[in-house]
């Protein structure tokens, strides 16, 4: 259960954030076209959205010792990185939904959506750059590395997600979708935060697996409780569900399913999922119905509780050495509501 406490750091560090970063990016231009890319650019930013990356680069850093003010840019920047990503994201996934509203491609199309994405992008960078007067060029130097390995590992992934339906990949195990999960999630979701609040507290440059195994962990039972949720939550979850269907994604549930599936149930399977955006209401109720049949919700909740256990038990060996604070109570709390959430 989410602590009260967490829950009051979230919604306050959300607010913060916003603030921070709606008073970074332009707001307006006298040029109609001009002024409508700045609109469309604080769009996503002014979106609900939980915080959880940007909160958990402030808490590792205050939980070594840093303090708020020395996190604040790289944490807006790492929102604002989940920003220009899911814009991307909802183009090449076709999605509909975003945090409770149209996608910015609905409202706009696609071109100006790209454009809108790209200037994000590009304003993230600018931002980092305010490290150099906070914390010093040699660190600066070193947290936009950080930045650099976390677009690299992300973009990997993304590029192994959409190549699968891009091609009807159907030959796939759970260790090609472990792979593209750390690479697409936990990098950007976990191992960059962690690794980013700790250079920031300590100012030590950081070791080649510094974080690394505890992040991947906990990010891929992160991503499999965010499958799981996009065929089981409620209007909370902010997406359309059973969206993961519609999109064809490979997820660790379809490929338990397809592993399981009597030949005759895999057959109609694949030609339901092979339909990209075509499919109906009744065929995605289908697909849903064979993996209640098959249980792979249910081995897809295992596994990630395996790794759910691993990043407990990981998150003891590298924080349990600190002092008791706010700081390690609230991100103990983080890391249990992100491998347990229903929303």
């Amino acid at each position: 259960m989410t602590s009260v406490g967490l829950l009051d750091f979230l919604s306050a560090n959300v607010a913060m954030l916003r603030k921070y970063i709606l008073d970074y990016l332009p707001k307006d231009h006298n040029v109609p076209e001009i002024d409508l890319l700045y609109k469309m650019m604080r769009d996503y930013p002014s979106r609900p959205s939980k915080g959880l990356r940007p909160s958990l680069c402030i808490l590792v850093c205050e939980a070594f010792g840093g303090k708020n003010e020395e996190s604040i840019v790289s944490a807006a920047a790492l929102e604002i990185f989940q920003n220009w990503i899911l814009i991307h994201d909802d183009i090449e996934d076709q999605s509909e939904f975003r945090r409770g509203g149209p996608v910015l491609q609905k409202l706009h199309g696609i071109p100006l959506a790209i454009n809108a994405g790209d200037a994000l992008h590009a304003k993230m960078w600018g931002l980092l750059m305010r490290n150099g007067e906070i914390l010093g060029e040699k660190i600066c130097y070193l947290l936009m590395q950080e930045f650099s390995r976390m677009v690299d590992e992300t973009t990997e992934g993304q590029h192994l997600e959409v190549s699968w339906t891009e091609d009807n990949k159907w030959d796939l195990t759970e260790d090609d979708y472990f792979l593209m999960v750390q690479k697409k999630t936990s990098w950007y979701t976990c191992v960059s935060p962690c690794r980013l609040g700790y250079l920031i507290a300590t100012k030590k440059p950081l070791a080649k697996n510094s974080f690394v195994r505890f992040g991947i962990d906990l990010g891929t039972a992160f991503q499999i409780r965010d499958d799981i949720l996009n065929l089981t939550a409620g209007k909370k979850y902010g997406k359309e569900i059973g969206g993961d269907i519609v999109e064809g994604k490979r997820t660790l549930v379809l490929i338990n399913l397809i592993e399981s599936a009597n030949s005759k149930d895999v057959e109609t399977i694949k030609k339901i999922m092979s339909e990209g955006k075509r499919k109906s209401p009744a065929e995605v109720q289908k697909i849903l119905e064979l993996m209640q049949k098959y249980d792979s919700i249910e081995y897809a909740k295992k596994r990630a509780e395996e790794f759910s256990r691993s990043a407990v038990k990981q998150f003891g060996q590298i924080f349990g050495h600190l002092p008791d604070s706010k700081a390690k109570r609230n991100l103990h709390s983080l890391v249990e509501f992100m491998v347990s959430r229903d929303w």
